[in-house]
């Protein structure tokens, strides 16, 4: 395997993209994900009925509300990712890795600097730093408002309510209301007490590329402080005429390095009858 050892900061530039980096793309969603909380396990899924009264709306509502509070008071942070890649398929098999340090300010820059990449050059170049550069593009107003977790950009249905070893979890499953690169459908877990959106497991609301058959994500946070950031990403495609891509992003060493105290939510922790009654049509 071939090693660069490199440290330096990471620039934006746009390229047209190969296939073997839509993996790009596919990480969008994600990416603009980054204040949707993460957890751990899934055990006993249950209808919400025999646990909760929260209806679909109150959850979606405590949801919004929280997102936005925890993106305005996080003002600073650093921590660190490691990137693995595997590519299977023509015209051959390619592998990298990719250890990199990350700043973030707010409102919406992040500085990255790559500590040291091994393996494919291919990769490292056309996937790893291209998602650092798309990563950045993301975070721009208009496009988390088009990619928010909010009623105007998703239907949510409420299917269930789960208990872990990290608390408990809404599971909900979300459809994007219009067919959007930055969308994606499936199903979010949102945490009972802070209501973060803990894990995601899903597929892009449309599809990013003619080459791309299939895409499959998770997307795991953990609690820093009083703020869910990313903890953890795997995502496979299959690619239309054979082949396959994995990608997997773990993130650790995280360090609070400015925000404001986060107020508590003003939650309707039982429903009104008439809520009640609606919840069970």
């Amino acid at each position: 395997m071939n090693r660069h050892e490199t440290h330096h900061r990471v620039t934006t530039t746009t390229n047209a993209l190969p296939f073997r980096s839509e993996l790009v793309l596919l990480l969008l969603p994600m990416l603009v994900a980054l204040w949707h909380p993460a957890s751990g396990q899934q055990t006993d899924t249950a209808p919400v009925a025999n646990h909760v009264s929260l209806t679909t709306e109150q959850v979606v509502k405590n949801l919004v509300q929280m997102n936005l509070q925890r993106v305005q008071a996080l003002h600073a942070y650093q921590g660190t990712r490691s990137y693995r890649a595997e590519y299977h398929g023509f015209p051959g098999t390619r592998s990298a890795e990719m250890v990199v340090s990350v700043k973030y300010l707010f409102p919406g820059k992040k500085e990255f600097i790559v500590q040291s990449a091994t393996g494919s050059k291919l990769i490292i170049d056309k996937v790893f730093k291209k998602l650092l550069e798309a990563e950045n593009d993301v975070l721009d107003t208009e496009t988390r408002r088009r990619s928010a977790l909010t009623d105007d950009n998703y239907r949510f249905t409420l299917i269930g309510y789960e208990s872990g070893s990290s608390g408990a979890a809404y599971v909900l499953q979300v459809e994007p209301r219009t067919k959007d690169k930055f969308l994606y459908r499936g199903r979010i877990w949102v945490d009972a007490e802070d209501f973060a959106v803990v894990r995601l497991e899903a597929e892009p609301g449309k599809n990013p590329s003619f080459w791309i058959k299939k895409a499959e994500i998770v997307h795991v946070y953990k609690k820093v402080s009083d703020f869910w950031l990313p903890a953890y990403n795997h995502s496979v495609t299959a690619m239309r005429f054979g082949g396959r891509a994995e990608l997997t992003i773990d993130y650790k060493d995280y360090e609070i390095t400015g925000a404001n105290r986060l107020s508590s939510p003003s939650m309707l922790q039982s429903t009104s009858p008439a809520e009640t009654a609606r919840a069970q049509e």
